[in-house]
């Protein structure tokens, strides 16, 4: 059996995609307005019927679906122990890169599981993964008007209102630095009053569909830079500006694993000097690049189940269609390499003494102060890097359930709980702290780097 990120694997499929590649160059390393990239996705999901659907989350200000093309078994079921995984491009309408290498990257999944390539065959067997080539199409069709030669450092960056999608998000960050000094809730953090009327049409869409799907692990795909980015993208002292301060979240050690996990696979994003920049391995913590406030990847990690990080993959936010071939050949091993991440550390079920399954369980690891909750059916998943771990399942009305595990270095450990009924007096216990009073974020000035 292999293992996930296994040196096998990679060399199988470094041998596999070479034949195909030169069956999908040419033409298709094009850049794709929004009917050719709907066209592009179409494409896939008929070449591919049994293994992929096409879903829209929403529509821009404009009036454009946002389309997800999933890769599943079992498309639109989820089905437990299943990990649910995310690929985000194009943010930012100008940063293109990322969405052209997600329809390439749809392309290569659906082309190498026909082919019978058991690496990707295991990874679409076994999780299921949700492409969003483009999260801001009105954004990237007023820079696809200029045009890769023309196109200036901020011109479509936002959507058609001229707002930055990473900078749109609740501010959960100025929450959660309030419930650190006193020990408050460290996960699924709430949401502020009249939340939905707060934030652009692109961003309710991508929020509701982290509300509606349990997903473990995501990246989004930028440009500017190249370097893979971890949370938190937010200084806890608001008063710093600049590169000077490090804002580590509870899970510092297996984000850091993340991003150079996509670093040293890809082709020269971990040699560090990229578009005259340093960033020793490829990898920077967000606030010790610079301070960014309301954006996607910290609001991921505080709102839901989900680690993500941003990557940002060229120095040209929009490069010439002949840089592209060469940009996906270095990318494709990372993309591939960082999908498998999913499938370690911990799962399981959380069960009553029925064997019903019990959702919104909380899962607690000593040592690193971030939960976790199982999803509807009763599943969880815990990104955790090797060694051994204490970790409590805990319910409202159930007593806790805490076991020992070993992790190691290849496939998630399976750790099912079964949790007994409290006694009815202990019963409201566990709720008594778990919100806090909401804390309104310091302002800081807008920030027009690369995320």
């Amino acid at each position: 059996m292999l293992q996930w990120g296994g040196w096998l694997g990679a060399l199988l499929l470094g041998q596999l995609a070479g034949h195909h590649l030169a069956r999908a160059s040419g033409p298709e390393f094009q850049h794709h307005r929004y009917e050719d990239m709907v066209r592009a996705l179409f494409a896939v999901q008929s070449e591919c019927p049994y293994i992929s659907r096409i879903y829209s989350i929403g529509r821009s200000v404009q009036g454009r679906h946002l389309y997800v093309l999933e890769f599943s078994d079992n498309p639109g079921i989820h089905e437990a122990l299943e990990p649910e995984f995310k690929y985000v491009g194009n943010m930012h309408g100008n940063e293109v890169l990322g969405r052209e290498l997600l329809i390439q990257f749809s392309q290569f999944l659906c082309q190498e599981y026909t082919a019978g390539n058991e690496r990707i065959t295991r990874l679409v067997h076994d999780t299921r993964i949700h492409i969003l080539p483009s999260m801001n199409p009105d954004g990237y069709e007023v820079a696809a008007n200029q045009g890769p030669e023309f196109n200036g450092y901020l011109v479509g960056r936002g959507n058609s209102r001229e707002q930055d999608l990473n900078r749109n998000f609740p501010d959960l960050n100025a929450l959660m630095y309030y419930y650190e000094k006193s020990s408050g809730r460290n996960h699924h953090l709430p949401l502020p009053d009249n939340w939905e009327q707060q934030v652009e049409p692109e961003t309710l869409a991508v929020i509701k569909w982290m509300q509606n799907y349990n997903f473990i692990l995501s990246a989004n795909l930028h440009g500017g830079a190249v370097v893979a980015n971890y949370p938190f993208d937010k200084a806890r002292d608001p008063r710093i500006r600049g590169r000077t301060t490090y804002a580590a979240t509870a899970d510092d050690k297996i984000f850091k694993k993340l991003a150079r996990t996509y670093s040293y696979a890809h082709s020269w994003m971990h040699k560090g000097w990229n578009c005259g920049d340093f960033f020793e391995e490829g990898i920077t913590n967000g606030a010790s690049w610079y301070s960014l406030s309301k954006g996607m990847q910290d609001f991921n990690y505080l709102y839901t189940n989900c680690y993500e990080i941003t990557l940002e993959l060229s120095c040209d936010k929009f490069p010439p269609a002949s840089a592209l071939q060469r940009e996906w050949l270095g990318n494709r091993e990372a993309l591939v390499s960082y999908l498998e991440q999913v499938h370690h550390g911990i799962k399981g079920m959380v069960y009553d003494e029925n064997n019903n399954p019990i959702a919104n369980a909380e899962i607690s690891v000593g040592g690193v102060n971030h939960d976790v909750t199982s999803g509807v059916d009763g599943d969880y998943f815990r990104l955790l890097l090797p060694g051994t771990y204490s970790v409590t399942t805990s319910a409202p009305g159930y007593l806790p359930s805490t076991r020992s595990v070993t992790v190691g270095p290849a496939e998630a450990i399976q750790l099912h709980f079964y949790l007994k009924p409290a006694p009815k007096q202990n019963q409201n216990i566990k709720n008594q702290n778990l919100h806090g009073k909401r804390n309104h974020a310091s302002k800081l000035p807008v920030n027009l780097g690369p995320r």
